[in-house]
């Protein structure tokens, strides 16, 4: 018997630290493939870099290695390299240094797309429309947007020369200033919407945003006695998941939990709880939500719906339930990866692609709501997970692909805005603005004379589906019903451009008022016929309606 317990030691032992010498294990194993694969690699553009018949662009070539390696992992995990270190900042700050301008191509060139008001390129006196050719005395007539941008942006109080010309004048001009530090602030928009109620636009979850919010929500108290809030976070891809969490705790008790995540390091997986008393405790909350809405807007917005502290209203959320951090990286450079799920108050992760789980052909697929879990609100509502977040009211975009969208891809809008802008010293403000019947008119003969003409998506697959009924042999068996689809798919121009008349105006006011107002008059502009807003102040007026949708799940 006691000859026997050395040898159950000794297999207790072995036992005991079997899982340890496993992992040990899998970590050499894990190691020597990582040594291999660099090895290969190193290999393959050393015969490349001696035996290669043309001279090959190393740094872009092992650039478009590391950027194909991570474009199989997520659209979020990307490499940046030192040439582009000034994104990160402008990332988590909104801070860059430059001129203050969106540029963009057209056929005359690179384009002042819109000068911020207040920044250096309004305040010297650059529009909307200026072609730029010539940056420091360098010709832009090669560049790309993304080459133009690069050339524009500086150290802040460095000169920057500019040749532009610009529309209805004849020869080009300079202009010379200093670029400056440029800050784009969260908030593009906010404004007093009804008796009581405010509105906030929320652009994304920089730093300070949770500041700047809070800022506005007590101005608003103080000269306007508010007491409801309709923050507007549509188009806002997300951002700094603490300045989600701060806004969150002005309206939910301390200690509240708003997100958690788990990842593969104990340093990815974090729960973010309110760390202060509330400020706004009893505001009523309205968030607007669209398909673009994403990360720590949906953590906003899910923590509102799940706390059932006040409704959601718009579109599905974008359903991106992943978090990301900015790593460093050798020479500079810095790899921003994916390191984590996050999972909103109630339990659920709203990521609506797995990404790795993929089909044979590569292709993704989002969650199905059939195979969806259902999680519950802190009063007991039914909510999904997968799939982003599923407004408390649900409103649909009635706007379809028409005539209006291909005008505005060919950039016509912008054209007829400068020319208009040109022709027109002032207009009424935003709130006032009408284009009239004239203004169209005049509208449809610019497009005319510019020879707009455009092919509806649905005639060019109508095309492809004939020429394979041609391969086939099928086209001479339908030809009768081909010939009767074909006529209904090529666009009468009069008749779309009158059927789609309201939209094509809308788009049009857009963009004039942009010329006179900047950003802030456009969004004013763009809210007067705003059907989630229109609903937003409807319920947030009609207490009954406002319960009611608290106190019903999800279906």
């Amino acid at each position: 018997m006691t000859s026997k317990l050395p040898h159950i030691l000794l297999f207790l032992i072995l036992f005991l630290r079997l899982p340890v010498t496993i992992t040990a294990q899998e970590e050499t194993t894990k190691t020597f493939n990582i040594s291999k694969s660099l090895s290969i690699f190193n290999s393959v553009l050393r015969e490349l870099d001696m035996y290669y018949v043309d001279t090959l662009q190393h740094e872009q070539m092992v650039k478009s290695a590391i950027n194909y390696m991570l474009r199989d992992l997520d659209p979020y995990t990307v490499y940046i390299p030192e040439s582009e270190t000034e994104d990160i900042t402008f990332m988590t700050s909104g801070e860059y240094g430059g001129i203050g301008a969106i540029i963009t191509k057209t056929e005359d060139g690179i384009c002042v797309s819109e000068p911020y008001e207040g920044m250096p390129a309004q305040k010297h006196g650059l529009k909307a429309g200026d072609i730029i050719l010539e940056i420091d005395g360098e010709k832009t007539t090669d560049f790309s947007v993304s080459e133009a941008s690069s050339k524009l942006k500086g150290t802040p109080n460095t000169e920057i020369k500019l040749k532009i010309q610009r529309y209805g004048h004849k020869k080009p001009f300079d202009k010379k200033f200093l670029r400056e530090k440029i800050h784009i602030p969260p908030i593009s928009f906010s404004k007093i919407v009804a008796p009581g109620i405010g509105f906030i636009l929320l652009n994304d979850f920089t730093e300070q945003a949770s500041l700047e919010v809070k800022n506005i929500i007590m101005d608003m108290q103080a000269k306007h006695q508010i007491e409801s809030l309709i923050l507007d976070l549509r188009g806002n891809g997300g951002g700094l998941i603490d300045e989600a969490v701060k806004i969150m705790g002005y309206f939910v008790s301390k200690g509240t939990e708003i997100v958690s995540t788990k990842g593969k390091t104990p340093q990815a997986s974090h729960t973010y709880r309110t760390t202060l008393d509330p400020i706004f405790p009893n505001m009523k909350l309205a968030v607007l939500v669209n398909n673009a809405s994403a990360s720590a807007s949906e953590i906003l917005a899910g923590a509102v719906q799940d706390l059932d502290r006040g409704i959601v209203i718009g579109e599905r959320t974008f359903g991106k339930g992943l978090v990301q951090n900015i790593r460093p990286v050798s020479y500079g450079g810095h790899v921003k990866v994916t390191t984590a799920k996050y999972y909103i108050p109630s339990g659920r992760c709203i990521q609506a692609i797995d990404y790795a789980q993929r089909k044979e052909d590569g292709i993704l697929r989002r969650i199905p709501d059939s195979l969806s879990q259902t999680f519950k609100t802190k009063d007991g509502r039914t909510v999904l997970d997968g799939g982003g977040i599923i407004p408390d009211s649900v409103t649909q975009d009635e706007h379809k692909i028409n005539i209006a969208y291909y005008i505005y891809a060919k950039n016509l809008y912008f054209s007829f805005a400068n020319r208009y802008a040109a022709q027109h010293a002032s207009i009424p403000q935003p709130a006032e603005f009408k284009l009239t019947d004239q203004d169209f008119d005049d509208f449809v003969a610019f497009i005319k004379e510019k020879k707009f003409t455009y092919t509806p998506q649905t005639k060019e697959y109508f095309d492809e589906l004939y020429n394979f009924s041609k391969l086939e042999g099928l086209d001479k068996e339908a030809e009768a019903e081909f010939e009767a689809l074909r006529s209904k798919l090529i666009p009468d121009l009069d008749v779309k451009l009158h059927e789609n008349k309201d939209e094509i105006l809308n788009l049009l006011g857009f963009e004039i008022v942009k010329r006179y107002y900047y950003q802030k008059g456009a969004i004013e502009y763009s809210l007067i016929d705003d059907e989630d807003l229109k609903v937003a102040v409807e319920l947030l007026n009609d207490q009954a309606k406002f319960l009611a949708l608290l106190q019903k799940g999800i279906e």
